[in-house]
């Protein structure tokens, strides 16, 4: 009886395992890295940049694909259609292997689909289950399909250079993941980084070299509505607590010479007030900063010089901060700051009464900016160097 049983045991197995009837060979994959969305017309122009197996290794993988076209690390194609569904069913018809979308790291949107609304194009990559949330989506300042075609030689390809720019968090570092809460939460606005196609060097073609991040595109329910500079960006990042990476340079009154510090350590707050019918917010910011250069003839191991400077400091940064307010609150009334979310924590029933007035009521919130700035360390060197002894102040 028990070999038996054994015996049916073992045959019922042999019909639950599976085997490798449904594999997926690597060599049947096309491996898409880079994802580029243009307005063509009525149409949607999807283009793709695709990992060239035979040619990753060796000279190409330390940057050296010197040539355009399919002799470098990655090719380019394009597929067109009414959605982007449509689009992505063309380009397949152009291709031997299947698209495979496992290893996208940048999903760049063309300026004139930006602006046209970016909404139905979201829905789709994120209802793919291969599509990764952790891909960083970025705007270009003209079309996807010219910074997809760059050939870089420093990366392997020019979704690795959007990928690693996002990454040093000089500027904005956007996910999908993050562009959809961004849209979907009570302000409804958004801000991508925008790229920008750097010059060639001479004797280089126009396909060897890098897109670089220099602005911010500002969205408004799902269309682009404007962008803003670098130092703006920064401004808007200090709000959001989101600054990693910034220099700031001063010079103190009466004397010759700047001083440049950058940032260690910073932390910002955001304090609601609703008082009386009135909407405010106050923002404290704490920064605690490392000098880089000292072009004056202070001693900053004197304690008594440092009060003036982290002064100096904190002066530059609310200029920054206000700067960027007067431009996204003010004129563009885009509320990336995030207001909205918590003004809705701290007040949630006044929140439900102007919740769709929200737009008249933004530029009108009353912001107060608070920055305390701390030098955390002057450095290797206790003097000015290049300058005379007994013209040191200590």
């Amino acid at each position: 009886m028990k070999r038996i049983i054994a015996c049916f045991a073992i045959s019922i197995s042999c019909f639950m395992l599976s085997g490798c009837w449904d594999r997926t060979e690597l060599n049947d994959l096309a491996l898409v890295t880079g994802i580029g969305i243009d307005q063509k017309g009525k149409d949607i122009m999807l283009t793709v940049q695709l990992i060239v197996p035979k040619q990753l290794g060796g000279a190409t993988s330390m940057g050296t694909n010197n040539s355009a076209g399919s002799s470098g690390a990655t090719i380019v194609r394009s597929g067109t259609g009414k959605t982007l569904a449509d689009a992505i069913a063309n380009l397949q018809e152009k291709l031997p292997r299947r698209l495979f979308w496992g290893h996208v790291k940048a999903i760049v949107f063309g300026e004139n689909t930006a602006k046209t609304g970016i909404q139905p194009h979201l829905d789709f990559l994120s209802r793919n289950p291969q599509t990764r949330l952790r891909a960083n989506v970025l705007v270009a300042d003209g079309t996807a399909k010219s910074v997809l075609e760059l050939l870089p030689l420093i990366e392997q390809s020019s979704a690795e250079v959007m990928r690693e720019l996002s990454k040093s968090k000089i500027l904005m570092d956007v996910t999908l993941k993050d562009v959809l809460q961004m849209l979907s939460s009570d302000s409804q606005a958004a801000a991508l980084p925008m790229v920008k196609i750097l010059p060639p060097e001479k004797e280089k073609t126009e396909l060897e070299t890098i897109p670089f991040i220099n602005r911010t595109a500002i969205f408004k329910n799902d269309k682009m509505i404007g962008s803003i500079d670098d130092k703006l960006t920064r401004g808007v990042l200090w709000v959001r607590d989101e600054i990693k990476q910034a220099n700031i340079t001063v010079s103190l009154d009466g004397k010759k010479g700047e001083i440049t510090a950058t940032i260690i350590r910073a932390h910002t707050q955001l304090i609601p007030k609703y008082e009386k019918g009135k909407w405010k917010m106050e923002i404290r910011i704490t920064s605690q900063d490392d000098i880089l250069l000292n072009g004056t003839n202070l001693s900053l191991y004197n304690q008594q010089h440092l009060p003036a400077l982290e002064k100096a400091l904190a002066k530059a940064t609310t200029k920054r901060i206000k700067s960027s307010l007067q431009k996204v609150q003010k004129e563009m009334n885009a509320d990336i700051l995030g207001f909205a979310d918590v003004f809705h924590r701290k007040y949630p029933k006044e929140w439900n009464r102007v919740k769709n007035k929200w737009n008249n009521i933004f530029p009108t919130v009353e912001v107060t900016v608070q920055v305390k700035v701390t030098v955390q360390r002057p450095g290797m060197n206790t003097t000015p160097q290049g300058i005379p002894e007994d013209e040191v102040k200590k």
